[in-house]
């Protein structure tokens, strides 16, 4: 079933054909109810992000006159910084398609995008449970490790980094923000595919003989008034390893999964979905087109979970760049799952399984490839930040930025706004620069001609 044809009355955008059946339509209302009933308890929680208030730009397209410079879209931008959001982007197919940025990206200078909203609402929990160390791990130049040794360095937490791959002759980008916040260790592939191994131990080297090692779920499965562990090691301390009574410091260890996607991660996406329908911002009436890119696609689901938490006719589209179409079905059945059963939504799970899925997986608009693709992705970026002020990397972010481009020029057909979630990752960019060298030297400039004058 294509998007644009899809009903609008319900948050699941991939149903069967029971979704047109009086008794499913009641049952998904009740549904609705009980997450609405159920929502404000969840939500009242200490939060990472003081709030979750973000910036929405909008982005208008036009086509160019001329060729010159116009990059592969054909298409020329501008932006309205402070867009009436009241205003329809497009009314009956007249005026410019159009779409929103929400400018996630500009959360916080090197924790931001989806990464910050993932972490929103389980540092509170480090802190909660007096963790003194994080292990993570991720890729040579992983975002989440970096926002992991931003985040526990401010609040006083040691973390510990293990990345993929050859340590790098110059550090820029993420790598660079993780070994500054962080204490880093480099992983050959070989031993980075047994992760949970991997993980382990490294985190009993970290917590040594008098320490105790945690995974996450062991902080999550524990009800929030258990604080004691059955650890003989483990002695409270604070978030900065001061032992209570006058005890010697013991260290405590948690090990975060890479990607920090679970259960917990989805907290702060729903959190953002609340704010976003807001009347004097998207609001609760208006059917509403989701575009995002997805890696672990964590977010995505989030995000389609937030829209039927709080009965929105919103949809969920998200780019697919890491996984197979079955891959990310797989995942998000299993963070529906283990978000029902986090937080005993029983009443949820039967109606969900109903459903092929609550997220519209699509591939990128254009394969991505090296060479002179990559090259042309490259230019693309420069041309969206000059003209836009928004920037976005050639392998995630120009994904969703494209195909919110898509599904805009397609609104005459449809009634929905498209809004663009901004997952950040642009520190990225310097990552880029440095391993695809010849793919960015084209932005140095060129000498102009009289032509171009």
């Amino acid at each position: 079933m294509k998007l644009q044809h899809l009903p609008r009355n319900h948050a699941l955008p991939s149903l069967k054909n029971e979704i047109h059946s009086t008794d499913f339509a009641n049952r998904f209302q009740k549904l609705k109810q009980e997450f609405g009933s159920f929502m404000p308890a969840l939500l009242d929680r200490r939060w990472a992000l003081p709030t979750p208030d973000t910036k929405i730009h909008r982005v208008a397209l036009s086509k160019l006159d001329q060729k010159l410079g116009e990059g592969r879209s054909g298409l020329s931008f501008s932006i309205d910084a402070q867009p009436n959001m009241s205003h329809e982007l497009i009314v009956n197919g007249r005026g410019r398609p159009s779409f929103y940025v929400v400018r996630d990206d500009l959360l916080h200078p090197l924790v931001n995008g989806n990464k910050a909203r993932k972490l929103d609402g389980l540092l509170p929990l480090l802190e909660d449970h007096s963790i003194t160390d994080v292990v993570t791990c991720g890729g040579c130049q992983s975002a989440h490790a970096a926002a992991v040794a931003v985040s526990c360095a401010e609040r006083g937490i040691r973390s510990h980094l293990l990345l993929r791959g050859e340590q790098p002759d110059i550090p820029t980008g993420y790598n660079l923000i993780s070994s500054m916040y962080g204490n880093t260790v480099y992983v050959p592939r070989s031993l980075y595919a047994k992760r949970e191994e991997m993980l382990r131990q490294n985190a009993d080297l970290v917590a040594s003989s008098t320490g105790s090692v945690l995974w996450l779920n062991d902080i999550l499965n524990k009800p929030s008034s258990m604080h004691e562990y059955e650890n003989a090691n483990y002695m409270p301390v604070d978030a900065c390893g001061n032992a209570h009574q006058g005890e010697k410091p013991k260290k405590k260890v948690v090990i975060v999964n890479e990607g920090a996607g679970g259960a917990t991660a989805l907290l702060g996406l729903i959190r953002l979905v609340k704010y976003l329908s807001q009347v004097h911002l998207l609001g609760k009436v208006k059917p509403i087109d989701i575009v995002i890119d997805s890696g672990t696609g964590t977010s995505a689901v989030g995000l389609a979970l937030g829209a039927i938490c709080f009965g929105l006719p919103w949809e969920v589209t998200a780019v697919m760049l890491a996984d197979t179409l079955e891959g990310y079905k797989q995942q998000e059945k299993r963070l529906i799952s283990d978000f029902m059963e986090r937080y005993n939504l029983h009443f949820a799970h039967d109606m969900l399984n109903e459903a092929d899925g609550i997220v519209h997986w699509v591939e990128r608009v254009h394969p991505r490839k090296f060479g002179n693709v990559l090259k042309g992705e490259v230019e693309e970026c420069q041309k969206i930040a000059r003209e836009t002020g928004v920037l976005v990397d050639p392998i995630y972010t120009l994904a969703a930025w494209e195909r919110a481009m898509l599904l805009c020029q397609r609104k005459a057909e449809d009634d929905a706004n498209v809004v663009m979630i901004h997952t950040g990752g642009t520190l990225g960019m310097f990552g880029l620069a440095q391993r695809y060298k010849s793919y960015f030297h084209g932005l140095e400039g060129r000498a102009p001609t009289s032509e171009r004058l």
